[in-house]
């Protein structure tokens, strides 16, 4: 505890750390006020009695917007506009080989951010409009009579496009002067947000009528915070390929000096691809009920349930699937063995006992695919444990938070945030010796891969 309250003291003590954090606070406050600010023309009483369910793909945009998409906020659509713009430039990346060699200018990148930005603005257009049809389908009686359609359609676009577009603001403010990725931050406080909420009705569920139900819940709770480890270990899992650096000759014959001949490592992620296969799978798992419902057979109805049931059996077993399949090919399209290895020949380093080029791209390939297998397996696991939570009567709320999106997000941008306040505090620490005119120690050789 005294390490702790010294370790808090020390970031406390860093002016521009402080600054940094209090600046991010901020930020997520006005963000939260905002979750709260119902949209014109809603009356919000009536949206609060109404019976609307966010299930499925509506409450994978719920969880990501922080509970503003059933509130029918001002952010109601949060950072998701967004997130498809940067992902779709990403694939467009890896496709078109213009937007690969702009990737790697800095100018080039630049101009990826402004392209993503005007296409954030053309996918909030239209989910803003198809969120409009939404309200009008499910909480037509929250619509305030005297807001015509076209006049209630023109101010909710509009105000749901600026919502957006300043939530995207604060997400590159808190990049820029805060602590972490400001975008994945948002996400995740909108995500933690109902943690307290959904760890109150768990206790009151089991609470009730005794005979037991305290231990039960202390159970889970020991449950939950060991799939919370076993995520920080899926997370920074990585498996170190060896690498040498060849000695090099500085200078002339009659003083030559010989440099090199360092070791160091490659690190290559267990789970490369993060959160993005199992919200892929998501979406797959959605389009079998879309497309069912244009049918009137009972059988496919039937299909549909199964595959909106996350608690089925054929559920899990087509889930963990696809997030396997997903896994390897998200991992395929941001990981190029070859471009590294050219980057290590580029760099006079090489893997002890294969040769550079060709070999050395084969060699990263076949290790990559050996572990991705386990890292694809367990986050397979990992998405279908909320469904395994509600088999065993954990409430639907706090179930969500036995894995799945909700806890890789958390533990992902987590994890990021603490090593950003980390790496301001060895900075502090490297400044320190400075001032005292002594210099400690050497930096080490970091791999350029």
């Amino acid at each position: 505890m005294k390490k702790l309250i010294a370790t808090l003291k020390n970031i406390w003590s860093i002016e521009e750390l402080r600054k940094r954090i209090l600046f991010t606070l901020l930020l997520v406050l006005i963000y939260r006020v905002g979750v709260m600010i119902t949209l014109p023309g809603i009356d919000p009483l009536i949206l609060k009695t109404s019976t609307n369910g966010t299930e499925g793909l509506l409450g994978l945009f719920d969880m990501f917007a922080g509970g503003a998409f059933s509130k029918a906020s001002i952010f109601a659509l949060g950072v998701m506009p967004y997130i498809s713009a940067s992902i779709f430039m990403q694939l467009a990346g890896i496709v078109v080989p213009q937007v690969a060699k702009l990737q790697r200018e800095e100018s080039g990148r630049k101009k990826i951010t402004q392209w993503t930005r005007y296409l954030t603005v053309l996918v909030t257009l239209a989910q803003a409009s198809a969120y409009v049809a939404y309200l009008r389908g499910q909480d037509g009686n929250a619509i305030i009579p005297q807001f015509n359609g076209f006049f209630f359609w023109i101010t909710t676009v509009i105000v749901l496009t600026a919502g957006t577009l300043f939530v995207m603001w604060m997400g590159e403010k808190i990049t820029d002067k805060g602590i972490g990725n400001g975008t994945s931050l948002i996400i995740m406080v909108g995500i933690l947000a109902r943690l307290p909420q959904s760890l109150g009705a768990e206790f009151a569920a089991k609470n009730v009528g005794g005979g037991g139900g305290l231990l039960i819940f202390l159970i889970e709770i020991a449950f939950f915070i060991g799939i919370i480890v076993g995520l920080i270990l899926l997370t920074q899992g990585v498996r170190k390929i060896p690498l040498n650096y060849a000695r090099r000759i500085i200078g002339n014959t009659s003083a030559a000096a010989a440099t090199g001949g360092s070791r160091e490592f490659i690190p290559l992620k267990v789970n490369s691809a993060g959160v993005m296969p199992i919200i892929f799978a998501q979406a797959i798992m959605f389009i079998p009920a879309t497309l069912v419902g244009f049918s009137q057979s009972e059988t496919a109805q039937g299909f549909a349930r199964a595959m909106q049931d996350h608690t089925s059996l054929w559920y899990n077993v087509i889930y963990a699937v696809l997030v396997i399949a997903f896994t390897y090919f998200y991992t395929a399209l941001i990981f190029n063995p070859t471009e590294m290895a050219d980057n290590l020949k580029r760099n006079n380093s090489f893997i002890p006992g294969v040769k550079p080029g060709e070999d050395t791209a084969n060699y990263i390939a076949t290790i990559m695919d050996r572990i991705t297998l386990p890292g694809a397996v367990f986050l397979a696991l990992a998405g279908i444990l909320p469904g395994i939570a509600a088999l065993l009567n954990v409430t639907s709320g706090f179930s969500t938070f036995f894995g799945g999106t909700s806890m890789l997000i958390g533990v992902g941008v987590v994890l990021d945030t603490l090593q950003q306040i980390e790496s301001h505090l060895l900075m502090r620490q490297y400044d320190g010796l400075m001032k005292t005119g002594r210099i400690s120690g050497r930096s080490p050789v970091q791999a350029s891969v």
